[in-house]
């Protein structure tokens, strides 16, 4: 019984829905439908003679009421499938034993195949499925038997099929083979109906499955978007992060220096305010771009496109396109250091290159990286540390290398919120990178971050 409720998919761990309310005024029209064509049927037999001349109104009304009595069971068969399988199989023994002829009608036939067909389909508990499957087959086999033992069942049987009116000529003698043509019909209706049904039902559970693999899919979807969405903002948040430090920290290096020196050396007091002057217009600058990226992908995100009249590009200034400097990238990084260096802090840079002209080589998303390192790193130096000396040096091989050092120690009172380092390795990991940040053996600090040269076509910018 096991092997048979696994064949029926006992073990697949999903339960047809019962039906819905349209699913259920389908059946009734169904039910309908059928009872016409059955009434009709009889009819057909009536007026050809092959009811047994039967004409009284109790005769018709008997006839007709055999038919209605089946058709109303499909009002309930996805509802109650099991129940409805073994009513109308109840119903064919009957009626099969008192009107024959009713019984063995085409649209009888039909729906007695249409209610086991839909008690297979739409069984919820295919275990107890088993059961009454099992049960209709050994009951098939005992009405069989029955109707073969005995001997005017038998004959009845062969006058029916015309066995005794023509000469036997086959393999079979006309006993025999009556009784093997009608259990081979027998057969094939059970079975064609427990088959076709099984195929329907599981065609159903495919079909389920793969909804709930295309919600899932839908979902898991929605769910990447949104992740884009953060690591998008994250990687803007680093941006904005690394260009503030870096600005706000010149800014107030080259202040001190003007100050320093503003009643002593005059000219050395306006080229700090010049450095000031450029660094925050420097600042304001990428903040600018920054968040017009961030913009222009917000008006995307909320649909922003030709199709509805709005132009993302336009929203973000007044021509076609945006304005937006390149990005940063190893050639400005002579220029950073140049920036970063103040009365009391000698900043040095050395680029060095396996092949000659590799580091115009580099991929832009691997320079921005390069440069927003070592823009993050001196401008730690700056507000952490009580170094004199600091060094930039770059190379470029078979990797990318970026290394700071300083010699400086921490200086006390100006622990940070540790977000620069981090971005330093989450824009490193990002590349499929390393890093290291650490104290040097002796005094200083160093950050030293190693980058693949290959760069994920999804982070590449």
């Amino acid at each position: 019984m096991d092997r048979i409720a696994h064949l029926l998919g006992a073990d697949e761990g999903w339960q047809r829905p019962g039906p819905t309310a349209a699913q259920r005024r389908t059946d009734v029209l169904i039910a309908l439908v059928v009872f016409v064509l059955a009434a009709v049927s009889i009819e057909f037999l009536r007026s050809l003679g092959m009811l047994d001349g039967k004409s009284s109104l109790l005769d018709v009304l008997g006839q007709h009421g055999s038919a209605l009595s089946a058709a109303i069971l499909l009002v309930w068969r996805r509802s109650h499938p099991l129940l409805i399988a073994v009513l109308a199989n109840a119903h064919l023994y009957v009626i099969g034993t008192i009107q024959p002829a009713v019984a063995s009608g085409l649209v009888m036939q039909v729906l007695y195949f249409f209610a086991v067909y839909s008690g297979v389909a739409w069984a919820r508990d295919r275990r107890a499925l088993s059961y009454v499957l099992t049960g209709l087959v050994v009951t098939l086999c005992l009405w069989l038997a029955w109707v073969f033992a005995v001997s005017s069942g038998l004959e009845t049987l062969m006058r029916n099929l015309g066995a005794d009116e023509v000469d036997a000529s086959g393999l079979f003698s006309p006993a025999v083979a009556t009784i093997g043509l009608v259990t081979l019909n027998n057969v094939l209706f059970l079975g064609g109906a427990i088959l076709l049904g099984q195929v329907a039902w599981r065609g159903a559970m495919h079909t389920r499955r793969e909804l709930e693999q295309a919600a899932t899919i839908r979902s898991q979807a929605a769910r990447l978007r949104d992740q884009a969405v953060v690591a998008e903002r994250l990687r803007i948040a680093r941006e904005l992060h690394d260009v503030v430090a870096h600005h706000v920290s010149v800014m107030g290096v080259q202040a001190a220096a003007a100050r320093r020196v503003l009643e002593k050396n005059p000219d050395a007091a306006r080229e700090a305010l010049g450095a000031i002057e450029s660094s925050s217009r420097n600042a304001v600058s990428q903040m600018r771009d920054l968040l017009g990226t961030l913009r222009s992908g917000q008006l995307a995100a909320d649909g922003a496109s030709e199709e509805d009249g709005s132009d993302p590009a336009a929203a973000g200034g007044g021509s076609g396109t945006p304005d937006r400097a390149p990005q940063p990238g190893l050639d400005e990084l002579e220029e950073l250091v140049a920036v970063s260096a103040g009365p009391s802090l000698e900043v040095s840079y050395a680029l060095v290159e396996e092949v000659p002209g590799a580091a115009g080589e580099v991929p832009a998303a691997l320079q921005l990286t390069a440069y927003r390192i070592a823009q993050e790193s001196l401008a730690n130096v700056r507000r952490h540390s009580t170094a004199s000396r600091a060094s930039v040096v770059v190379r470029v091989g078979s990797e990318l290398e970026v290394e700071v050092l300083d010699n400086g120690a921490p200086r006390h009172g100006t622990a940070g919120t540790g977000l620069g380092q981090r971005g330093i390795r989450e824009r490193a990991e990002l590349l499929g990178g390393d890093v290291e940040i650490g104290p040097r053996r002796g005094a200083g600090y160093r950050v030293r971050a190693v980058l693949p040269l290959g760069v994920p076509a999804e982070v590449a910018r």
